[in-house]
Formats: structure tokens, C-alpha cells, sequence
């Protein structure tokens, strides 16, 4: 996946991660953007910071938030789109400029780009800003209580339950180009697919999540993935597996690929949490357990996301007759 990085255009969730980078980065220094002095012939002469770097792809960022979708923002991307706002940066084709303190004329890109980031620190001093990473922190742990009660209650319902775990990812080449509402389209895709496709005939119970890979992995967007079956009838995981790769290849016509943990359970030694689950064996329960909490850590949460849009989805929990 490394050749993600031959593309000049970065990705939306790679400029994402840009912003992010960018903002921290601000908070850990008191440099400017640029540090501009006066020559003594009068020439101003312009010198490179330790945030410098980090400005090489300004232009996308800005037009990162192009109003085309209503998002809900994280912390750092709701401080550097502020922070704009608050400027009034203007895109230029050499480089956004935001006018001076009089609003009587605009500043070259090297001033106004110091402006910007004495902005974004301003505002990422603020208690607002700093409370919403625990927020985030508190939901997840929350979450991953939600999640061991959810899956608990699963497993109670027949005598055997099989348990299938797949990360479905895009290909680079779709990852360039792919924004964050079609993940949310496809993702509702499979969910429709629960009723009326036969792959998820005797499927009790599943759990998406939605999460953004970070600057280092080059995974982009992309979906985990948990489903329940009644094991009495479904016993077959990897070949259960394969199937909903299969779809997923056709609901994104092609642009995707699945990575099944079933495949390689072997890897887990003693303590694998998925395949056939008996529900007597309370032994196994921490494991499952720590197999479903991965698909709600911290780590990996979506930097912006359509408003209204649920990263976590789980199925609705049915009390049938208990096999």
C-alpha cells in the first residue's frame, strides 16, 4: 500500500491527518510558520521554522473544507477551520493570504501563514478544545462496555455461536479519491444486504466500525467488521468469511478488499475470541471480548465524519428460543 504516496493529490483522509500533524505541532512550539527579518538593505529574508514543514500542503487543506458535506470535525480540524474563519484566509493559486490587522490590504502568504498559526495556538488553548480528546476517551470506554454486554448476550442465545471477524479496506488507488460519505454509502449497503442477501442468512447480531488509519499504516478509511450466526447451523467461518469479501468487492465494485482474522486464527493460540463459540465455555469470554474491543479504540477515530453519521453501528438484539 505504500504507493498511496506516488499520488501528488493527497486523499481527504490523508490531508486530514495533515491538518492533524500540523495543529499538534503548533501547540509543542512557540515558533512561527516562517521567520521573517529585516536585511539591512531593507529586503525581508525569510527563514524556515520547525513548523515550515508542515505547510507544504496548505492549499489542500483549506480546500479540505469545501462545505459540499456538513461534517462533524475532531478537535484539530475544528481548530485549524476556526482558525481560518477567524483570519480570513483566502485561497490564492500561489498560496492562501488573509489581510492585515486594518483590513486595509493583504498580507503575502509567509506573513499570513504566521498569522494563521499564532491563531490555531490561541485556540488550542482554550478549555473547549483540550475537553474534547477526553470526551473522546470517555465515549470509547463507554463503547467497549457496550460492546462486551452486546456480544455476552450473543453468545447466550443458542448453544454455539460462530463468530466471523474481517476488516475491509479500499485499494490505494481508490483511497486517493475516496471521501468519507462513500464509506458511510457502502457501509449502509452492507447493512441493507443483512435482509436480502442469503450470505447473512441466520446472522444474530454484528458490529461495524468506521475508523481512519493513521499517518504511518497507509490504510486510509475503512470498516471493521464482527457478525454473529447461529452455530448450530452456521459452522463454516472462513468460508463465511470469504463470502463477505465477496460482496464487499461487489458493493464497492472492485475498489475493495477484505482481510479476515478467521483465515489465521492460529495466531491467537489460546486465546482466540472468534470461530465456533460454545456458550458454556466461560473461559473464553475475555477473549471475545478483546476481539470486539478492537473495533472500538481511540487510536483510530475518523478525524470528520458526515454530521449525524454513527462510527459504531451494532444489530438489534433478538431473544429467539434458546438452542
Amino acid at each position: 500500500m505504500s504507493n498511496r504516496k506516488t499520488y501528488t493529490h493527497l486523499s481527504q483522509s490523508d490531508i486530514a491527518l495533515q491538518i492533524e500533524s500540523l495543529v499538534q505541532a503548533i501547540e509543542k512550539t512557540d515558533a512561527p510558520a516562517f521567520r521573517i527579518t529585516q536585511s539591512r538593505s531593507g529586503y525581508e529574508r525569510l527563514e524556515e521554522t520547525r513548523l515550515s514543514r508542515y505547510f507544504t500542503h496548505i492549499k489542500q487543506m483549506v480546500d479540505l473544507f469545501d462545505d459540499r458535506v456538513e461534517y462533524s470535525y475532531s478537535e484539530h480540524l475544528q481548530a485549524f477551520r476556526e482558525a481560518c474563519q477567524d483570519v480570513g484566509l483566502e485561497r490564492r493559486l500561489d498560496g492562501p493570504i488573509c489581510p492585515n490587522e486594518r483590513g486595509t490590504a493583504y498580507l503575502d502568504h509567509h506573513h499570513s501563514m504566521n498569522v494563521l498559526t499564532a491563531r490555531i495556538r490561541q485556540l488550542t488553548r482554550e478549555l473547549r478544545y483540550r475537553r474534547k480528546s477526553g470526551d473522546r476517551s470517555v465515549e470509547a470506554r463507554k463503547q467497549e462496555k457496550d460492546i462486551t454486554g452486546y456480544t455476552d448476550a450473543l453468545v447466550s442465545l443458542y448453544s454455539r455461536t460462530t463468530i466471523v471477524r474481517v476488516n475491509l479496506y479500499y485499494r490505494s488507488e481508490a483511497q486517493a479519491r475516496l471521501r468519507v460519505e462513500h464509506v458511510f454509502d457502502d457501509l449502509q449497503q452492507l447493512v441493507i444486504a443483512h435482509k436480502r442477501n442469503p450470505i447473512f442468512e441466520h446472522l444474530i447480531g454484528y458490529i461495524y466500525s468506521v475508523e481512519q488509519g493513521d499517518r504511518n499504516d497507509g490504510q486510509g478509511y475503512h470498516i471493521h467488521a464482527a457478525y454473529f450466526f447461529n452455530g448450530n447451523v452456521v459452522c463454516r467461518d472462513v468460508w463465511k468469511a470469504t463470502e463477505i469479501g465477496g460482496l464487499w468487492d461487489d458493493i464497492t465494485r472492485g475498489q475493495g478488499y477484505m482481510e479476515s482474522c478467521n483465515h489465521d486464527k492460529g495466531r491467537y493460540g489460546d486465546k482466540c475470541g472468534i470461530g465456533q463459540i460454545q456458550r458454556g465455555d466461560q473461559a473464553i469470554r475475555p477473549h471475545i471480548h478483546r476481539a470486539m474491543k478492537y473495533l472500538v479504540k481511540n487510536a483510530q477515530h475518523l478525524r470528520l465524519r458526515p454530521e449525524g453519521a454513527r462510527c459504531l453501528r451494532t444489530g438489534q438484539l433478538k431473544h429467539p428460543f434458546r438452542g
